[in-house]
Formats: C-alpha cells, sequence, structure tokens
C-alpha cells in the first residue's frame, strides 16, 4: 500500500481565508481518504492584532477596513457565514492564546480532538462574535465541548503546550510561510498559499499522488 501524501496545512484561527478553507479540507478528505495524511500547525499571523490593525491597515480603514475586507471575502461563500460584529464591536487581541490551548488539547487529549476544537473555535468567533483571544471564552468553550479544562491547564502550566506551539511558528517560518492558510505539499516541494480554489488544490494533490516526486525519472 502506498503512503499517504503528507500535507503540512499552516493556518491561524483568526484568518477568514483559514474559515473559507475549512469546507475544501473536508471535501479533500473525503474525496482523498487514506491517500493524504493532513498534518495541522498554526502560523503567527494574528498574534498581535493591533500592531497589525495600525501598520497594515492603518492607511485602508484600520479596523473597521479590516472588517469591510472580511465580509467582502466571505459573501461568495454561504458555507461560510461572517457575524457583522467582527472586527467592528468584537475584536480580539491575539490569536496566540487559542493556539495555545489547542496545543494543549493536542497534548493532553490527541490531534483530532485539536483539530475538532480548531473548528468550534473559529466558528465561535466567525458565526457567534465570541472574543476568542480571552482565555475565560477559551476555558467556556472547551469545557462546552466535554474536556476537562484542569486536566489542559497542565500542559499550560509545564510549560508543554508554549513549546508545542513555538515549534509550530517556529517551523513556519523554516518553511517560508507567508500566511494563512497555507499548504506545503511532500516535503515542501510544492507550496500553495492564500485562497486557493478546491480544484486547483484537488489538481495539484491529484497530480502528485499519480505522479509521485521520489519515483525515477527519466531525465
Amino acid at each position: 500500500m502506498n503512503r499517504p501524501l503528507i500535507i503540512d496545512y499552516y493556518t491561524d484561527v483568526l484568518c477568514v481565508w483559514a474559515w473559507i478553507a475549512q469546507r475544501r479540507m473536508e471535501e479533500l478528505n473525503k474525496k482523498l481518504e487514506n491517500k493524504i495524511d493532513f498534518r495541522y500547525y498554526y502560523v503567527d499571523v494574528f498574534g498581535d492584532v493591533a500592531t497589525k490593525m495600525d501598520t497594515q491597515w492603518k492607511q485602508k480603514g484600520g479596523y473597521d477596513g479590516f472588517a469591510e475586507h472580511v465580509q467582502q471575502s466571505a459573501s461568495a461563500f454561504e458555507e461560510t457565514p461572517c457575524n457583522s460584529k467582527i472586527w467592528t464591536e468584537v475584536r480580539p487581541s491575539t490569536s496566540a492564546n487559542a493556539h495555545l490551548v489547542l496545543k494543549a488539547i493536542e497534548i493532553t487529549y490527541d490531534k483530532n480532538r485539536s483539530i475538532d476544537m480548531a473548528l468550534k473555535i473559529r466558528s465561535a468567533f466567525f458565526v457567534d462574535a465570541l472574543d476568542i483571544g480571552d482565555l475565560e471564552a477559551l476555558c467556556d468553550l472547551v469545557e462546552s465541548a466535554d474536556l476537562d479544562m484542569n486536566i489542559i491547564n497542565a500542559s499550560i502550566h509545564n510549560g508543554s503546550a508554549m513549546a508545542a506551539l513555538m515549534h509550530d511558528y517556529q517551523k513556519s517560518s523554516q518553511q517560508g510561510i507567508k500566511g494563512s492558510p497555507s499548504y506545503v505539499i511532500d516535503g515542501g516541494r510544492q507550496t500553495l498559499y492564500g485562497n486557493v480554489g478546491y480544484r486547483v488544490l484537488f489538481a495539484n494533490i491529484e497530480e502528485l499522488l499519480k505522479n509521485p516526486p521520489d519515483e525515477a525519472s527519466w531525465c
């Protein structure tokens, strides 16, 4: 049996394009079951939101300009609604707290639980306009998913969750990740970044599955 194609998938939980990409990920997993292996990592895009808004969006309307950009970006995708309050009224200061909790869940439980919780956190922000930069709000979300926050906190307190998150951030830097979402396919032989359509993703992955790069070449 052929080994699955490894895809390193980098996102920031506050990134609207990663929210939009969720359905594409689900469809890829369904269509290419057992042929691909997504490995989830977090990248620092919204680690310091205030500075991001002051530097990248100051001349484009600040928070309100960014909020308009997010709404326009999501408007073409019915399956990924965005609450009108996000970035206008609800302005998380960082995505790092959510990333830290998700790494702690991965350590305490397993990767699948962490992946499922990441979707709940994204949905809480984009659909319900919950400030997911707030640790108390994150703890409430975790407990509503029947996960034990007391046990999860152990890996936060002893530093292992932070170490795991720093590993993700450092790995993203080493692989030259430019933003969220990013798909690094087959050990870095190909990188796709941003709002990549499902058909483009599928075509690139299918081509690599048909013609593995480690096979012998005539060249």
